[in-house]
């Protein structure tokens, strides 16, 4: 009776550590998106990989990520303050967790010099490749582009992460190539990357 009532609590709290990370998990990452949204370099800094903003300097990775947002080109700009996310499994690989977390986000990138026929075809191109998408409208009143887009994230629990959840986003393409650096092929394989 006694070791029914301890495989019961132990699945019990197993369950529960599993809700609680969950719940963290989706908590946090509708913080990074709202940082994202509110260009808060930041707390996008707080909320990404440490191992990651280490490498990369913090300085110039919040360099990298303003000009990500804003430089002399143009300036990109999330249209919606709340998307709803999609999340994968939470899958254990080792000691660490992931969870790849899709969400379809509406951007929109203005350029700085006016735009011909011919250059705003170009950009239009550059921007579906660059955004993985074939959705691009160009508005020339506005001079810039509405693009959707489907952004991949992949979320990290693990003795780095002191405890919490932390991201790659894997629109940048710097966050991108780190986490192909920080962790081996086997665990990008099982996350199908």
């Amino acid at each position: 009776m006694k070791k029914n009532i301890h495989l019961l609590l132990l699945l019990f709290t197993g369950l529960l550590s599993h809700a609680q990370s969950t719940d963290s998990l989706k908590k946090t990452m509708q913080q990074l998106y709202e940082a994202n949204y509110l260009m808060d370099f930041e707390t996008i800094a707080q909320l990404s990989y440490p191992n990651m903003v280490e490498k990369t300097g913090k300085e110039a990775f919040l360099e990298q990520t303003e000009q990500f947002y804003e430089n002399d080109t143009y300036r990109q700009r999330y249209q919606l303050q709340t998307v709803p996310f999609q999340f994968g499994p939470i899958t254990k690989i080792g000691n660490q967790w992931f969870c790849v977390v899709t969400v379809r986000i509406p951007k929109r990138y203005f350029f700085e010099a006016k735009l011909s026929a011919e250059q705003a075809l170009e950009k239009k191109t550059w921007l579906q490749e660059m955004n993985q998408t074939k959705d691009v409208t160009f508005e020339p009143n506005r001079n810039s582009f509405n693009v959707k887009m489907i952004a991949t994230f992949i979320a990290v629990y693990d003795e780095n992460t002191s405890g919490n959840w932390r991201f790659f986003n894997f629109d940048f393409k710097e966050h991108q190539t780190a986490f192909e650096k920080l962790f081996n092929e086997s665990i990008i394989k099982q996350l199908k990357l």
